[in-house]
């Protein structure tokens, strides 16, 4: 683990304020030495007679109610986590887990209060891979749910126990992980739903080993019964999605006991989801609705749960992949009009920065955008961050002070996570990008190659310090406030009127900050003006997506429907001369 440089003397004080808090590895090694208490993990050899490699996780909790690899997340209700890295991990063989392993949101095992916990441990396997760059990397390879490792088949894990342990003590724990996450069956097709996987030739070169693409379609009401007709494409762009969501045939359960919402602090929420699907498949199959075809995206990687559907130094040319080999291919099969003017994109969070940067970097490929509440559009505002003049993304530069930047807030702007929290816990659970969360995947998209074939770093993981020349490297290839105004000369032709943004302006992760500093652009733009729609939600949390009639539990649900009378105004005055506009509408 590295220690803060000192650059300048005037920043000496905040480093040395920060020691106290950070463990270095000098202090980890004190704190292995007056804490005897350690974990020793093994698993046997029937769960396999090869060694692993992957991240050994230990999970303490008070919690009895789940398993405690079921509460690791950012909130104050957390539990903990201990993280090692494995290679060659054989049968029988004892990893020890102990004071020097790193932890999340307490760093060190001798920080841990006496007391009776519910223990277990789980390996995230990782998977080696020779990639056409040179680079040889060990990987978590997604298997089917979406890159999260407490759900990932094969991963091994032990039963939860109540132990009783004092970090004061010299005691060594003996765990075996001897459960093993069973595969996940695959979802069924229906007449509507479909999905979909073909072998990508660009990205099985990458990475030296089969890679694939999926999609999940929602074909349009009379596809067998109109084989004359050819649609409009509509790509969802959004997380990985095991069948599509938001579609339900029959009319809610009426025995469905309801649920409660943490997040929207709603009762009922399972039942309202229903009903909105179920009106959903009432207004795809009425009359008069336009009929197209709509495809979410499968592209989990070795990094996360997509790929943000671009071509990148670390996880290969998805973006071409996507459009290029994915696209043309769902658009022959299921008779697509296959040209740009029939295309449109749209997204909230991780898709809303997807469907402006597929928008951007494929402009004759789609009609138009619609990006709600995005990823950082713009890394002068990388959340609450400034790339190009902060030196440090967990602090505020200061003298006699050490300000925590914020993580996450609600729309009264209560705090319930720092952003060096948040990384902590990505660092827990995976060194080098490979926790298979949120700061990983921007860090493993964005950033060059490192010598060691990982990710460079934008920051030092541990004290949030910024390295200036990655941060340049960012701004040129995926800043898209950036990337707008450097190339609007000869972008700007192309995307005009084809931009719509939609954020609240309390959004949970500030992502408003970047959004402004793109409207600023925009919208004073000429030769061409950009002639679209930037639009917030007032106290609106995260993911706002432009219907300032509706709370976002309900705007929500409602993603494939809310920008038709757009896309459909787009279309009547855009498509060329001898368009097909008539096939598709039955």
């Amino acid at each position: 683990m590295k220690l803060p440089q000192r650059r300048r003397l005037s920043v000496y004080l905040t480093i040395a304020l920060a020691l106290l808090i950070l463990p270095s590895k000098g202090e980890l090694q004190q704190r292995t030495a007056a804490s005897k208490l350690r974990f020793a993990v093994s698993f046997p050899v029937e769960r396999s007679q090869t060694p692993l490699d992957g991240r050994l996780l230990l999970m303490l909790s008070t919690d009895g109610t789940q398993e405690p690899r079921q509460q690791i997340n950012d909130s104050p209700k957390t539990q903990q986590v201990f993280g090692v890295d494995v290679d060659g991990w054989q049968a029988g063989q004892k990893t020890m887990v102990d004071a020097s392993a790193f932890g999340y949101p307490v760093k060190s095992l001798a920080q841990v209060p006496p007391g009776t916990y519910w223990v277990q441990a789980l390996l995230h396997k990782y998977e080696t891979f020779k990639r056409a760059d040179g680079h040889t990397v060990k990987l978590p390879m997604d298997r089917g749910e979406g890159q999260h490792w407490n759900l990932a088949p094969g991963n091994l894990y032990s039963k939860p126990q109540q132990i009783k342990i004092d970090p004061h003590k010299a005691e060594t724990i003996s765990l075996v992980i001897d459960q093993e996450i069973p595969p996940i069956p695959p979802p069924q097709d229906t007449k509507y739903i479909k999905h979909i996987k073909i072998q990508s030739q660009k990205l099985t070169e990458f990475w030296g080993r089969p890679m694939y693409l999926g999609a999940v379609m929602l074909l349009p009401h009379g596809f067998d019964e109109h084989p004359e007709a050819r649609y409009p494409l509509m790509v969802f762009h959004g997380h990985f999605p095991a069948t599509f969501g938001g579609f339900r045939e029959t009319p809610p359960d009426p025995n469905l006991k309801p649920d409660y919402s943490e997040r929207f602090k709603i009762s009922g929420y399972n039942k309202i989801q229903q009903e909105y699907a179920y009106q959903f498949y009432q207004q795809w199959t009425g009359p008069n609705f336009p009929r197209f075809i709509v495809i979410e995206i499968q592209h989990a990687n070795p990094y996360y749960d997509d790929s943000y559907a671009v071509n990148s130094a670390n996880l290969g040319p998805y973006g071409d992949a996507i459009n290029y080999e994915l696209i043309p291919y769902l658009e022959k099969q299921f008779r697509g009009l296959g040209q740009g003017w029939a295309r449109f994109t749209y997204g909230g969070s991780t898709g809303g920065w997807e469907a402006l940067a597929t928008q951007m970097f494929y402009p004759d490929m789609f009609n138009g955008c619609f990006a709600a509440c995005p990823d950082p559009l713009d890394f002068r505002a990388y959340t609450v961050v400034n790339l190009y003049e902060d030196k440090n993304a967990y602090y505020v530069e200061s003298q006699w002070k050490r300000l925590a930047r914020p993580g996450y807030r609600n729309y009264l702007g209560h705090l319930t996570a720092t952003l060096e929290e948040m990384n902590h816990r990505e660092l827990a659970l995976g060194t080098k990008s490979r926790s298979g969360d949120q700061w990983d995947i921007w860090q493993a998209v964005y950033s060059p190659v490192g010598p060691d074939g990982y990710p460079k770093p934008i920051w030092d993981k541990l004290t949030g310090e910024i390295d200036r020349s990655v941060a340049e490297y960012w701004r040129e290839h995926y800043d898209l406030g950036h990337i707008l105004k450097r190339d609007w000369a000869t972008l700007g032709p192309k995307v005009a009127g084809k931009i719509h943004i939609y954020c609240g302006d309390m959004d949970n992760y500030y992502l408003n900050n970047a959004v402004y500093l793109v409207e600023e652009f925009l919208k004073g733009t000429t030769n061409p003006f950009y002639g679209g729609e930037v639009a917030y939600g007032d106290r609106a949390e995260h993911c706002w997506n432009g219907d300032p009639t509706l709370p976002n539990h309900l705007s929500r649900l409602r993603y494939n429907v809310m920008y038709l009378p757009k896309i459909m105004k787009r279309i009547e005055t855009t498509a060329p001369p001898g368009a097909d506009l008539k096939s598709w509408r039955y």
